[in-house]
C-alpha cells in the first residue's frame, strides 16, 4: 500500500483541534446527470443496501440509475435553493455559527469543517483541508441524533477509510449519538412551542423519522429505540399525551419490510379519519433536505388531504435555531475535554528554535 505524501510542515506552526460535521449528501444540481453520480455512490454503499452484491448491482446499474435520477431530479428542483441544495445550505451555515459559537468559549486553536458522506465536499478532501492546517486531533460530528449503521455508522467508515491511506494520522474521537441530549431535546420542543404560539395548536402531532429496513431492528441495530427514545422525551417536554402524537417511519424504499408505521399510511389514516389538523415534525434531522420539504412538506400533505384531512403543516427543522447552536456547541465542547489548550507563544516559539538547532528546515 502506498501512503499519502503528508502536507508541508513548518517547525513551530502551532497545532489546531479540527471539528468536522458529517452530513448525508445531496448532489451538486437538481439535474438527471448531477443526480445519477450522488445516487450510484449513495446506493453502492453495502451499509446503505445490504442485498448479495452481485444482484444489487444488477438492480441498482440497470435498473434504478436508468429511470431514478430523472425523477429525483424533478424533486430536486422543487426545493432547490437559490445558494444550492437545502441541505448543502443549512449545513454550511451551522458549520459557520459553530465555529463563531466555539470561538466565545475557548481561546485554544481550532477548525470547523463540514463534509458530506456522498457527493460533495467528500470526505477525503476535507480531511486533506484539516491536516494541511496542521490540525493532528478531529472530532468527527455525525449530524445524525439517532444511530443506524447506514447513517452514523458508514459516516466512520468513511473516516476511517481515509485514515488507512494516511502515514501520519491525527487522534481521533466521534460523536455516536445525541438522540437523548436535553439540549437537542429542548430545541426541538422550543421549535414546536414557538411555531404553535403563532399559529395555534393542531389535533394531531405526527414525529416522522427517516426508516429503515425492518430486519435492521432484527439485527440490533439500535435506531428504531434511539428514535422512540426521542420521540418519548419530546412528547414529555411537550406535555402531550398519548393519542395526542404519532410517532412513524418514511422514505420507505423497495418492497421488503421497513419500520413501522409508515408516515404515508399515518397521515392517510389520519386523513380519513376527518381529522381537522395535523402538523408534522421531522427530529432526526437537523437540517432541512429533500426528505423533509418534499416528501412531508408536499406530498406528505397531499396524502393527508387527499385521504379526506383539514389542515396541514410542516414544522421546520432545527436549522441555525440559536438554542440548537448553544446545544450543539455544547455538546461538541464535552466531547473535547482535555483538547482544546490555547497555545503558549513562548513554548511554541522554544521548541521552533529547538527544531532549528537539531538540523531542521525552516
Amino acid at each position: 500500500m502506498t501512503y499519502q505524501t503528508e502536507p508541508a510542515f513548518a517547525h513551530g506552526t502551532p497545532v489546531k483541534t479540527g471539528i468536522l460535521l458529517i452530513n448525508l449528501g445531496t448532489p451538486d444540481a437538481p439535474t438527471a446527470q448531477a443526480v445519477r453520480p450522488y445516487l450510484k455512490e449513495f446506493l453502492s454503499d453495502p451499509r446503505v443496501v445490504e442485498i448479495p452484491r452481485a444482484v444489487w448491482w444488477l438492480i441498482l446499474n440497470g435498473i434504478i440509475l436508468n429511470t431514478r435520477p430523472k425523477k429525483s431530479a424533478a424533486k430536486y428542483a422543487t426545493v432547490w435553493l437559490p445558494e444550492g441544495s437545502p441541505l448543502r445550505v443549512h449545513t454550511a451555515k451551522q458549520t459557520v455559527l459553530l465555529q463563531g459559537f466555539l470561538g466565545e468559549r475557548t481561546k485554544a486553536l481550532f477548525v470547523v469543517d463540514y463534509t458530506m458522506r456522498y457527493g460533495t465536499p467528500s470526505i477525503p478532501s476535507v480531511l486533506r483541508k484539516l491536516k494541511e492546517q496542521n490540525c493532528q486531533r478531529i472530532l468527527i460530528v455525525p449530524m445524525y441524533p439517532q444511530y443506524a449503521a447506514s447513517s452514523t455508522g458508514t459516516a466512520f467508515d468513511g473516516v476511517f477509510r481515509e485514515l488507512l491511506q494516511m502515514r501520519n494520522t491525527p487522534a481521533l474521537r466521534t460523536i455516536k449519538n445525541y438522540h437523548d441530549n436535553p439540549g437537542y431535546i429542548k430545541s426541538l420542543a422550543n421549535n414546536i412551542n414557538e411555531y404553535w404560539m403563532k399559529n395555534g395548536r393542531p389535533e394531531k402531532l405526527v414525529m416522522s423519522f427517516h426508516g429503515l429496513p425492518q430486519f435492521s431492528l432484527d439485527k440490533g441495530d439500535p435506531y428504531h429505540c434511539e428514535c422512540h427514545k426521542t420521540g418519548r422525551l419530546l412528547a414529555q417536554e411537550l406535555g402531550l399525551k398519548t393519542g395526542q402524537y404519532f410517532l412513524s417511519f418514511q422514505s420507505r424504499f423497495g418492497k421488503a419490510e421497513w419500520l413501522k408505521p409508515y408516515t404515508t399510511a399515518t397521515l392517510k389514516a389520519l386523513g380519513k379519519q376527518k381529522t381537522k389538523r395535523v402538523d408534522v415534525v421531522c427530529p432526526g434531522f437537523v437540517a432541512d433536505c429533500l426528505e423533509t420539504l418534499e416528501e412531508i412538506a408536499m406530498e406528505g400533505k397531499r396524502d393527508f388531504q387527499h385521504a379526506g384531512g383539514g389542515e396541514f403543516n410542516y414544522i421546520p427543522c432545527l436549522n441555525e435555531r440559536n438554542d440548537w447552536m448553544h446545544a450543539l456547541t455544547d455538546l461538541v465542547m464535552d466531547n473535547l475535554q482535555g483538547w482544546l489548550i490555547a497555545p503558549n507563544a513562548t513554548e511554541l516559539e522554544q521548541g521552533r528554535l529547538r527544531a532549528l538547532a537539531m538540523g531542521a528546515k525552516k
